[in-house]
């Protein structure tokens, strides 16, 4: 093909080229006031370091009244592989919470971190400073960059969570960006701790990119966003399928000796956009733990330089996986790797979510897992939540989880300690009766006010409505089932709505598009079943599943396989056609 013919690249590629290996001219930036923004291309490159530009929407249109800019600020992300955080370090970043952002909350995501919301220009670097004196960074949480690496959080299996982990981690740092960026820009140079005394750890020559400074992320870094997690069966936790690359751990005796490798998940798409589309993750193969660096590795580099860098829209891996064959791609990994993959060993997933409550270790540690509605860490009114989590954090002994569902475990607590945290967790509210199942397995992204991309609410509209389906519950007597639900404010994704048995997309405000059709075992994308509707449309139409799946279930059968078995809806089984098909959604009146 011609240099006429090639496809022009997107902004994107020229931004991180002309980038400096992502210094730009952010520190210019940090000292213009003028703004509460960033200019040109630091708008985008301070997503490389953690951070996406943000403002207050529910006051945006009364500031341009005032003839004022809207209120800037940034949200951070922290970088924390596996999810796993000291109570020294929570403490630490409570107290930036209170005293330095906007909303004084602690976000906990379904990326396993915890998130800053209302940071202003000012504190900023403030921020960064703070957080690597904990032993904390931002690095490689956005952007076009491998993205903060979740592990199944499994407080049962000590020894076997404790060696996943520890890859969750190595994986982390094998795939950071290499550039001294971060440290020049936030820390005056200084080395960064949480990155620097990692031991190191070689390149493969094969996929290296070439260039000294990035040898695997190359100059240009990724086409996109890349999400990678670490899995331990039959818990599925982390949502396997959301994620672009999968270390699925495989133990013999309690004892981890290598790991299935599943790659191409992913869940964004645009709407009426069938060239995006979700879809499940495909089994590349077994290695063992002498090749999962250099499978990582391998895999980035083939996404890097496969990946679609002209369209955005088109440049995840599963996107390259559907482009260039995926047994193409998996030769391509084994060459680079100099290695074949072995084949898949046998593995199952039987559930996901998070074991409220406390459950006990094989070491006989004990482990409470609270639940943290939409991860909104804040002391409300009749329920000081964040104070608790505070007050727990200065008398525990053991560590802190986040966990993939936005919750948070209390982690390796003694015999006699136990009584006492938990008391503190109940004076808080911290642990409460009343929380229903459903409520426990309900979950949204932010969206409105701070995020950008929200087409409708999200967080703040799920806690009333699941008020609701909980009501439609009792009525049919289902108190103590529950549905998968998930909401997101935008098909960006970040609530995995494609893979909650329903889930709602917004649409616009007050509006969804409602999906249904998946899995209690998260391996199934629900399929549309009608666009654009209203939350009590929504509601009638729940109400009347809800009937027909208490006469008609079969035994144990959740509600996501009952809407297959009978028609609901029909599988997606090929994407993107299949998910594009709009034959196979029955019509509401046959419902």
């Amino acid at each position: 093909m011609s240099n006429e013919q090639k496809p022009k690249l997107s902004d994107n590629e020229r931004l991180k080229d002309q980038s400096d290996y992502l210094h730009g001219t952010i520190s210019n930036d940090l000292g213009e006031q003028i703004t509460g923004g960033f200019k040109g291309d630091n708008f985008q490159l301070i997503r490389f370091h953690g951070m996406y530009e943000q403002d207050d929407r529910d006051i945006r249109a009364e500031r341009l009244e005032q003839k004022l800019e809207p209120n800037k600020n940034v949200m951070l992300r922290c970088r924390l592989p596996g999810g796993i955080i000291s109570p020294k370090q929570w403490l630490g970043i409570d107290q930036f919470a209170t005293e330095h952002t906007s909303y004084g909350s602690i976000r906990i995501t379904n990326r396993q971190t915890f998130q800053y919301h209302g940071v202003l220009k000012t504190n900023i670097k403030p921020m960064q400073q703070w957080l690597h004196q904990l032993g904390l960074d931002s690095i490689a949480t956005a952007a076009d960059v491998n993205r903060n690496v979740l592990c199944t959080s499994n407080p049962v299996e000590s020894k076997l969570h404790a060696e996943a982990y520890r890859w969750a981690t190595k994986i982390s740092e094998h795939l950071l960006p290499k550039t001294t960026a971060y440290a020049d820009i936030w820390l005056d140079g200084e080395k960064v701790l949480s990155t620097e005394t990692q031991p190191k750890v070689p390149v493969v020559e094969k996929a290296n990119s070439g260039d000294k400074t990035e040898p695997v992320l190359g100059k240009n870094y990724l086409p996109r966003k890349f999400k990678t997690a670490v899995v331990i069966p039959p818990h599925n936790d982390v949502d396997l399928h959301a994620n672009d690359m999968n270390f699925v751990a495989i133990g013999e005796n309690g004892k981890l000796i290598g790991f299935n490798v599943l790659v191409g998940g992913g869940l964004s798409m645009e709407h009426g956009n069938t060239k995006t589309y979700p879809n499940t993750a495909y089994e590349f193969g077994f290695v063992g733990l002498d090749k999962v660096l250099d499978c990582a590795a391998s895999i980035v580099s083939v996404q890097r330089d496969w990946g679609n860098r002209a369209d955005r829209k088109n440049a995840r891996t599963r996107y390259t996986l559907q482009n260039h064959g995926v047994e193409n791609f998996i030769h391509e990994v084994e060459n680079r790797m100099e290695s074949k993959f072995e084949p898949i060993k046998p593995y199952e997933f039987t559930s996901r979510g998070d074991r409220i409550g406390w459950v006990q270790g094989e070491d006989k540690k004990w482990h409470l897992t609270l639940f943290i509605e939409n991860g909104r860490l804040l002391d409300y009114p009749d329920r000081p939540l964040k104070t608790g989590v505070r007050e727990i954090a200065k008398i525990h002994k053991g560590d802190f989880r986040l966990t993939a569902n936005q919750n948070l475990i209390v982690a390796n607590v003694s015999a006699r300690d136990k009584a006492k945290i938990e008391q503190i967790a109940r004076e808080h509210k911290l642990i409460d009766e009343r929380t229903t199942k459903q409520r426990e397995n309900s979950m949204a992204c932010v969206s409105l006010p701070t995020c950008p991309l929200a087409m409708a609410e999200a967080e703040r509209f799920l806690p009333p409505f699941t008020d609701k389906i909980d009501v439609l519950f009792a009525k049919h007597g289902l108190s103590d089932e529950h549905i998968v639900l998930r909401v997101t404010g935008c098909p960006n994704g970040c609530g995995r709505a494609m893979l909650a048995e329903i889930g709602l997309v917004g649409k616009a405000i007050g509006r969804y598009n409602l999906h249904v059709g998946g899995n209690l075992q998260g391996t199934r994308i629900p399929r549309l079943f009608k666009e654009n509707i209203t939350e009590d449309e929504i509601l009638t139409i729940i109400d009347g599943w809800l009937a027909d799946w208490v006469q008609n279930r079969q035994a144990k059968e959740g509600f996501g396989d009952f809407a297959i078995r009978t028609g609901i809806v029909k599988p997606v089984v090929n994407a993107p056609v299949d998910f594009w098909d709009a034959s196979k959604v029955v019509t509401l009146q046959a419902a």
